[in-house]
């Protein structure tokens, strides 16, 4: 079930807010300029079917959303739980950073945990299948997929190297929980 907590950042062990309702979850995501929305398929998919399949499922709203941020590139990646690289890749993205585009992430299936930094709070929105989240550029924030990652996600992006972190070098990812 999708989740939203909200904390002091200076208190992990007390969120300030905590709800599984999607529409408040994307009432309050909306106040930090984050987008949150849910996505029904056009036809039945399932993990594993070719990309365009997925693409075409979801038609509708990804060129909603591509001709609203002009958007150059949509992708799907996909990670499953005996990726032998899964450890490499959960690791990249679990300390604070940010990018210089936004982070706009559909999940197809499975799920992920995004944990934002701002204003002094840190929100920890775990989506789920039919959740997306777009995350506005330079926002400081950090991704887990867990030690057993299960995902298809529909990315969309501006410019091939505007996706890359630049990282805070602050420890506040390490003294919040992890996606387990």
């Amino acid at each position: 079930m999708s989740r939203l907590r909200i904390f002091d950042e200076n208190d992990p062990a007390s969120p300030l807010l905590a709800t599984s309702d999607r529409g408040e979850m994307a009432a309050e995501l909306a106040n930090i300029d984050v987008a949150f929305e849910q996505w029904d398929a056009s036809q039945p998919i399932a993990p594993g079917d070719p990309h365009d399949k997925i693409l075409d499922a979801y038609r509708a709203d990804i060129d909603r959303l591509v001709e609203a941020n002009g958007f150059r590139t949509v992708d799907v990646v996909s990670i499953a739980p005996d990726n032998p690289n899964r450890g490499e890749m959960r690791k990249k993205f679990l300390d604070e950073h940010f990018h210089k585009e936004d982070e706009v992430r559909f999940f197809v299936a499975g799920s992920g945990l995004f944990t934002l930094h701002v204003d002094g709070k840190v929100f920890e929105v775990l989506c789920e299948s039919g959740d997306l989240i777009a995350v506005p550029d330079r926002m400081t924030h950090w991704f887990d997929m867990g030690p057993e990652p299960s995902f298809v996600a529909i990315r969309f992006f501006t410019e091939p190297d505007g996706w890359v972190g630049h990282f805070t070098g602050t420890d506040i990812a390490q003294r919040f929980p992890r996606y387990e």
